[in-house]
C-alpha cells in the first residue's frame, strides 16, 4: 500500500522548488526591499499560512457551510472577523477576498450590477487596475469615469471628483489609491457622494496599516464601504478583505461567495487573523507612526539632492519620484538600483508622456526597511545611496560601493520571518 502522507521535506520531494525558495529567502535577506506594496510578515503569520488549513474546503460562512467538519474552520474564521471588526471599528467584515482586487470585486458583484456607473481613479495618476482600467475587469464589465490630480499641486482634484460626479451619476464612488502619498480626505469624498445618492467606497489597500495604527484618517464611519488588502503597511499574509456598515453585510457575503470566488483559502484567513492580534498592540501603533518618519526622513534626502518628488513629498508610506530631473526613465532607474541591491519600482507620474513600462518615475516605499529595523537616520543613508546610483546608473565602482553598503545594512538589520543562512 502506498500514500503520499509521508514526512518527506520539499528538498527530498522537489529539489528545484526547494533550491528557487532558497535563493529567493537569500534575495530578501541580502536586498533593501523599498517596493511600497511589499513587506515582511511576522513567522507566526508564516506558520499560520503553511498549516494543514490548505487541506480543508468552506465554501459558506461561519455556521453556514456547504462541506462539514468545518467546526473548527468556523472558529477561526469567526475570530479573523471579530478581530477586523474591532481593529477597525466597524459593524461588518467578510476576510474571505483572496486578494484586495477581489476584495473589490466583491464589492461590484454584491452592490451594483454590469454596466451600472462608478467614479474611480485614473490608473495613471495614482489609481488601481479594479478602479475602471479598460484593460481590468472593473472597466470591461462596469460603466467607469475616472478623475484624477490636479496638474499643479498632484493632489486629489475633488473638485473635479464633485464635476463628475455630478454629470455621471454613479452608484459607487472609489478613493484609494496604489501611487499616491498625500492624505486621502474621505469626509469630502463622502460629502460628494452624499450630493449624487452614491455609495462611498474606500480603497485602503496600501494604508490598510497606517490607519490601523493611527497615523492616517479612518474611512471607517465615512465610507460605508471599505476594501483592503492585507499585506502592505497592514503586514499580513497576502490577501484581502471587506469592511462594511451592517446595512450591506448581506450583499457584501453573497458579492463574495458566490459572487466572486468560491471556497476561502483558509490557511490564509488564519493568517489574517494573526496580523489583525499583531496589528492591535502598541508595538504596531510604534511601527506605523515609524514608517511615516521614515518616509519623509527619505524624501528630505532625495529633495535635497534635487530629485523631484510628486506633490513635493509623503503623508505616507510612500513616495513617487520624477527620475527625469537625472537624465533617466523608470525603467533605468528601477534597474540600476536592483544591481545594487535596492528594489523599486518604475511607476508613471501624473501626465507621464512616457508609456507604462517605461514611465518617469519610480515609486519607492519605507514599510519593509521599516520592519527590518531602519530608523530615520538609516534611511538617510539609503537616500544618499539612491541618490549616488541615479547620479551615475552605470558606474561599476560606485555600484560596487552602494551593494556593499546595502549589504551591511542587510546584515546589521536582518530581515523579520526570513530564515537565516
Amino acid at each position: 500500500m502506498t500514500t503520499i502522507a509521508s514526512r518527506e521535506t520539499l528538498a527530498q520531494v522537489d529539489p528545484a522548488i526547494h533550491a528557487a525558495i532558497g535563493r529567493e529567502e537569500a534575495r530578501q535577506r541580502g536586498t533593501l526591499e523599498m517596493i511600497a506594496s511589499e513587506n515582511f510578515t511576522s513567522t507566526a503569520v508564516i506558520e499560520a499560512v503553511g498549516s494543514v488549513l490548505t487541506n480543508k474546503y468552506a465554501e459558506g460562512y461561519p455556521g453556514k457551510r456547504y462541506y462539514g467538519g468545518c467546526e473548527f474552520i468556523d472558529e477561526i474564521e469567526q475570530i479573523a472577523i471579530d478581530r477586523a471588526k474591532a481593529l477597525f471599528g466597524v459593524e461588518h467584515a467578510n476576510v474571505q477576498p483572496h486578494s484586495g482586487a477581489q476584495a473589490n470585486m466583491g464589492v461590484y458583484m454584491g452592490v451594483i450590477k454590469p454596466g451600472d456607473t462608478v467614479l474611480g481613479m485614473k490608473l495613471d495618476q495614482g489609481g488601481h487596475l479594479t478602479h475602471g482600467s479598460n484593460v481590468n475587469f472593473s472597466g470591461k464589465l462596469y460603466n467607469f469615469a475616472s478623475y484624477g490630480v490636479d496638474r499643479e499641486t498632484e493632489t486629489i482634484d475633488y473638485e473635479q471628483m464633485a464635476a463628475l460626479a455630478r454629470e455621471h451619476r454613479p452608484k459607487i464612488i472609489v478613493v484609494g489609491a496604489t501611487a499616491y502619498p498625500r492624505t486621502i480626505d474621505f469626509a469630502r469624498a463622502r460629502a460628494i457622494a452624499d450630493e449624487v445618492d452614491a455609495v462611498l467606497m474606500a480603497d485602503m489597500a496600501h494604508i490598510a496599516g497606517l490607519v490601523a495604527g493611527g497615523v492616517h484618517p479612518s474611512p471607517a464611519g465615512v465610507a460605508q464601504l471599505i476594501t483592503s488588502s492585507t499585506h502592505k503597511t497592514l503586514r499580513g499574509p497576502r490577501g484581502g478583505m471587506i469592511l462594511c456598515d451592517e446595512a450591506f453585510a448581506r450583499r457584501i457575503d453573497r458579492g463574495v461567495f458566490p459572487g466572486a470566488q468560491g471556497g476561502p483559502l483558509m490557511h490564509v484567513v488564519a493568517g489574517k487573523a494573526v496580523s489583525f492580534l499583531e496589528a492591535a498592540t502598541e508595538e504596531f501603533k510604534a511601527y506605523s507612526r515609524q514608517i511615516v518618519e521614515n518616509a519623509q526622513a527619505l524624501a528630505a534626502t532625495l529633495n535635497d539632492a534635487g530629485l523631484r518628488l510628486v506633490s513635493g513629498g509623503t503623508d505616507n508610506h510612500l513616495l513617487l519620484v520624477d527620475v527625469t530631473t537625472k537624465g533617466l526613465d523608470g525603467q533605468r532607474a528601477e534597474d540600476a538600483l536592483a544591481r545594487c541591491g535596492i528594489i523599486v519600482n518604475k511607476n508613471a507620474i501624473p501626465y507621464d508622456t512616457l508609456p507604462p513600462a517605461v514611465a518617469s518615475g519610480i515609486r519607492i516605499g519605507t514599510p519593509a526597511l521599516t520592519s527590518r529595523g531602519l530608523g530615520p537616520q538609516e534611511m538617510r543613508q539609503v537616500g544618499a545611496l539612491i541618490v549616488q546610483v541615479l547620479d551615475a546608473p552605470e558606474d561599476p565602482e560606485v555600484a560596487r560601493r552602494v551593494a556593499a553598503e546595502v549589504a551591511q545594512l542587510c546584515q546589521t538589520h536582518p530581515a523579520p520571518g526570513v530564515p537565516r543562512e
